[in-house]
C-alpha cells in the first residue's frame, strides 16, 4: 500500500473512533428496549469558527464567553439564588454558599445519612419561599435502609454556616445506583413539584402505587394537594423514565426534560408538556411511538444522547437546557420547535438558572463521566445567552 492510501485509511479509523466516542451513553446500558418510531428533527450544533483567510498575523485571543463565580466544587446539582447570594448543592452532601467572592462550603446535616452511589445523593435543594425570614430549605437524597436504597423530601434549617434537618416530608420513595430524579421547584400555583426516576425498574414508571418514574405535587408543609389527580396520592404525572428539568413557560405550560433509553437504540432524550394526571408513556413507548392513552414529547433528539439536566426558562419563553453527554447549553423555542447550541466547550452542564437576567450554569465535570479540569467544578455566569 502506498504512503497515500495509508494515510487514508489511518484517517478513516481515526474518524470512525470520534464517531464511536461520541455516541457514548450518560447511564449505564440496560435490557433491550421497546422498538421507537422514527427520529425527530436532532439538535443542530453551533458551526465551526472560519479560519483567519490565510494572513500572517495571529488571530487575536477571542474574548471569553462567561466570568468563573466559584471553583472546586464537588460534583454540584443545583443552582438556588436568595438575591445575590447563590447556594449550590453538592452530591456529597454539602450546600456551597457563594456571595459576592466569598465561598462557604457548609455542611448539612441529616437524621438520614446521605448514600451517594451512582447518580444518587443529595441532589434537590430549593429555599423556602419565605428564606429571608424562616431560613428553611427544602432538600431530596438518597439514603439506605434495610440494605434498600431510597430518597426522601426534608425540610432544612440554615443555623450559622451548616443546615440542620427540621423534619421529613416524604420517604421511601425508589432509589438506585441509576434513575433517581430529584428535581425540585415551585410551580405557578405555589405548591412544591419534585422528579423521581424508574429506580433502574421499568415497571413501576407504569404503577400508581409507586412514587417511582413519577412527577410528584405536594403542599409545602407536605401534604397531598386536594386537586391532585390521583386522590390521597402525590403523583402528579407518570410513565417519566428519570425526568430532570422543571420549568414553566409565562402562560403556565409545565415542561420537563428527560433522559431516553440507553443501549440501542439509544437518544431520544425528551422534552415533554406535563398535564395532570398524564402517562407519558416509558416503557412502553418513547420517541414519536404512540400507545392509546399515553402523550408523545413535544421534542425528542432522535438517537442522538443529550442527557438533559436542569433547565429553566429565558424572557422569551425558551427552554434552556443543561446536558450531560451533551457538554452543551441548549436552548428550546417551543413555538418552532427548534433546538439549537447557545454556549459548550466548558464539558458536562448540570444545572442552568437564570437571575436578574444573567444566565448561571454549573459544569459537572467530576462526577466520574467527565473529563475534569484543574479547577472543576465551576459555576459561570454567561455572557450574550439572554439576549
Amino acid at each position: 500500500m502506498g504512503t497515500a492510501s495509508k494515510l487514508a485509511a489511518m484517517l478513516t479509523i481515526s474518524v470512525w473512533l470520534g464517531l464511536l466516542s461520541a455516541c457514548e451513553q450518560d447511564e449505564a446500558v440496560e435490557p433491550t428496549d421497546p422498538p421507537a418510531a422514527t427520529a425527530s428533527e436532532k439538535p443542530a450544533s453551533t458551526p465551526a469558527a472560519g479560519g483567519n483567510g490565510g494572513t500572517s498575523e495571529p488571530s487575536p485571543e477571542p474574548e471569553r464567553p462567561y466570568e468563573v463565580l466559584a471553583d472546586q466544587l464537588r460534583v454540584p446539582w443545583v443552582i438556588e439564588f436568595a438575591a445575590d447570594t447563590v447556594y449550590i448543592s453538592e452530591r456529597e452532601g454539602n450546600v456551597v454558599m457563594v456571595d459576592g467572592q466569598d465561598m462557604t462550603r457548609q455542611k448539612v446535616n441529616l437524621q438520614k445519612s446521605v448514600h451517594g452511589q451512582g447518580e444518587g445523593g443529595f441532589l434537590g435543594f430549593l429555599l423556602a419561599p419565605d428564606f429571608e425570614q424562616s431560613k428553611e430549605a427544602y432538600a431530596y437524597h438518597t439514603y439506605e435502609e434495610d440494605g434498600e436504597t431510597y430518597n426522601r423530601v426534608v425540610v432544612l434549617k440554615q443555623t450559622g454556616d451548616q443546615w440542620d434537618e427540621v423534619k421529613p416530608l416524604l420517604e421511601g420513595i425508589p432509589g438506585a445506583a441509576n434513575h433517581d430524579g430529584g428535581r425540585m421547584a415551585y410551580g405557578p400555583d405555589r405548591l412544591l413539584y419534585i422528579t423521581t426516576g424508574d429506580a433502574q425498574q421499568r415497571e413501576l414508571a407504569q404503577d400508581k402505587d409507586s412514587l417511582a418514574g413519577k412527577i410528584l405535587r405536594m403542599t409545602l408543609d407536605g401534604k397531598v394537594p386536594a386537586d391532585n389527580p390521583f386522590p390521597g396520592s402525590y403523583i402528579y404525572s407518570y410513565g417519566h423514565r428519570n425526568p430532570q428539568g422543571l420549568a414553566w413557560t409565562d402562560d403556565g405550560v409545565m415542561l420537563v426534560t428527560e433522559h431516553g433509553p440507553s443501549g440501542s437504540p439509544g437518544g431520544h432524550d425528551e422534552i415533554n408538556i406535563v398535564e395532570p394526571g398524564g402517562n407519558y408513556g416509558w416503557p412502553a413507548i418513547y420517541g414519536d411511538a404512540k400507545q392509546s392513552g399515553m402523550s408523545t414529547p413535544v421534542y425528542h433528539t432522535g438517537e442522538t444522547a443529550i442527557a438533559p439536566s436542569g433547565a429553566t426558562i429565558d424572557g422569551r419563553n425558551r427552554m434552556l437546557i443543561a446536558t450531560l453527554v451533551g457538554s452543551a447549553l441548549y436552548r428550546f423555542d417551543r413555538a418552532t420547535k427548534e433546538m439549537s447550541i447557545v454556549f459548550e466547550g466548558e464539558g458536562r452542564l448540570r444545572d442552568v438558572k437564570i437571575n436578574d437576567g444573567r444566565v448561571y450554569v454549573i459544569t459537572n465535570n467530576t462526577d466520574g463521566r467527565g473529563v475534569p479540569g484543574e479547577r472543576d467544578d465551576r459555576l459561570l455566569v454567561l455572557n450574550g445567552i439572554n439576549d
